[in-house]
């Protein structure tokens, strides 16, 4: 039988039966996952507490969190709705330390800036 030859043979079609339908189900909401474990911590700093008095609260957040999953985890863990939500990431660095000269390995770290709207607060202590 040569490769390309003028004559095609007929191929019989099979009778099967039709392939189900894949059973797609309603999306995952944002609440299926654990919220707790995106917010690390609460950030507590000179600055913070100076943001906190215009309604802005600092956390520290796990590095893969978005700005939607730490608006999910403010809302279930402190009751309070969320206006904005600003997300920094702080990159590791090497500073030299003081007159030694010795060098100090900063860890770096992703921090979220919460808004709220007047009147609605966070009790961090």
């Amino acid at each position: 039988m040569a490769l390309f030859g003028s004559k095609k043979e007929k191929k019989e079609e099979s009778v099967t039966a039709p392939v189900a339908a894949k059973k797609v189900g309603p999306k995952p909401l944002a609440t299926d996952h654990n919220l707790s474990a995106v917010i690390v911590a609460p950030r507590i700093t000179e600055k913070a507490v100076g943001l906190s008095e215009q309604n802005v609260y600092t956390f520290v957040v796990r590095g893969n969190a978005t700005k939607f999953a730490v608006r999910d985890a403010i809302k279930a863990l402190y009751n309070v709705t969320p206006v904005k939500v600003n997300i920094v990431n702080k990159k590791a660095a090497k500073r030299v330390k003081g007159f030694s000269g010795k060098t100090v390995h900063n860890k770096g770290m992703k921090k979220a800036y919460v808004y709220l709207k007047k009147g609605d607060t966070i009790n961090l202590v």
